[in-house]
């Protein structure tokens, strides 16, 4: 398991239900495309994962990355 947070905008609960979404981009202060945690995403799905989001708005993320163990 692999946690990372972060103390930036966060995210309301409607846009934690879009945020893997493949072109979907919430904040538009920065460039981006909208396919980079759609891709990180499907790799660790297709690796047998998962990738959750817990956000606040105004606090920030905690993106939790959960890998099988190979056992």
């Amino acid at each position: 398991m692999l946690e990372v947070r972060d103390n930036g905008l966060g995210l309301s609960k409607a846009q934690q239900g879009e945020l893997f979404r493949m072109f979907r981009r919430l904040h538009t202060h920065v460039p981006g495309s909208g396919v980079g945690l759609y891709m990180v995403k499907k790799m660790i799905e297709n690796a047998g994962g998962t990738l959750t989001v817990q956000s606040q708005l105004g606090v920030g993320s905690t993106f939790t990355v959960s890998l099988p163990t190979g056992r």
